[in-house]
């Protein structure tokens, strides 16, 4: 299922690229309004361009990752019980070892409720005038924040093997502790995914809605429901502290560079491009400060 819903968010976004490769309106049949004028008025109403050539790539490499990190997370091995006897508390850098053990099943499922809110914060913005009129262009910056950020969090727990912290416990048992997908703490996708979302929506507002009075409001929002997110897989012992710090930083920097990236005016400071070699796929960031 999510294969198929992923085919499809895919396919409208690329249809939306396509459509959307120009946003430059030119009013003809007004011989008093300088082109200039009108070029800054549009840009304000549509600050962002995106473009089949330059994002489709993107996108499909950052798919791709995801899709090669899963594959590495579902090959990965159970702890052996030998193994699992090596997993103590002084093995752990000293400042994550406050959760050490913790193991809350409750908190985890609650987890997922901010969780999986936070992917329709960008959509119900949407109804919004101002975002709706740029909703073709907002809907493939989101697909492309998630997809970057998916991407990063996916390979980092698939090629690295981090015990999650309730393994170094007793509250959980020992089945659960050596499963395999107890092995992949680093880093906290759940709190990347939420601070992508919503840091991405936080800024589309921000740059759509420059005297809006709400700004403070929005960011603030922004910034607590993947700290909430990250509370939470800390308190369940999914996550340590590390982790949750990480993945907060990485995708709220997605969320907010992605739209800066598509910004008319912006395009000449950010760059990605995709990296493949023979040993390694990625993504290049390029940001040049003036």
């Amino acid at each position: 299922m999510k294969k198929v819903i992923l085919l499809f968010i895919s396919l409208i976004s690329l249809i939306s690229l396509q459509a959307q490769d120009s946003v430059s309106i030119i009013n003809q049949n007004n011989p008093s309004y300088s082109s200039v004028s009108q070029t800054n008025e549009e840009i304000s109403r549509y600050p962002y361009k995106t473009s089949f050539k330059r994002d489709a790539p993107v996108i499909a490499v950052a798919v791709g990752l995801t899709y090669l990190g899963n594959t590495l997370i579902k090959n990965k091995d159970p702890l052996t019980l030998a193994e699992l006897a090596t997993k103590t508390r002084d093995k752990i850098p000293s400042f994550d070892r406050g959760n050490a053990g913790f193991y809350d099943e409750d908190i985890d499922r609650a987890s997922y409720i901010p969780f999986l809110g936070s992917f329709a914060v960008p959509l119900v913005m949407l109804l919004n005038k101002n975002e709706g009129r740029n909703a073709s262009h907002i809907l493939v910056m989101y697909l492309e924040s998630l997809s970057i950020t998916s991407a990063l969090f996916t390979m980092a727990a698939g090629t690295l093997d981090r015990p999650r912290p309730l393994v170094y416990g007793t509250l959980a048992s020992t089945d659960e502790r050596r499963n395999k997908n107890n092995q992949r703490s680093f880093y906290a996708g759940h709190t990347a995914a939420t601070a992508s979302a919503t840091f991405f929506a936080a800024k589309v507002f921000h740059d759509l809605n420059p005297d809006s009075k709400a700004k403070p409001y929005i960011w603030a929002a922004a910034a607590a429901v993947p700290a909430l997110v990250g509370y939470m897989r800390y308190e369940s012992g999914f996550h340590f502290l590390s982790d949750n710090l990480l993945g907060y930083i990485l995708g709220a920097a997605s969320g907010i560079l992605i739209p800066e990236w598509h910004k008319i005016k912006g395009h000449k400071n950010l760059s990605f491009t995709p990296q493949i070699g023979k040993d390694y796929k990625g993504l290049a960031f390029v940001y040049n400060i003036k």
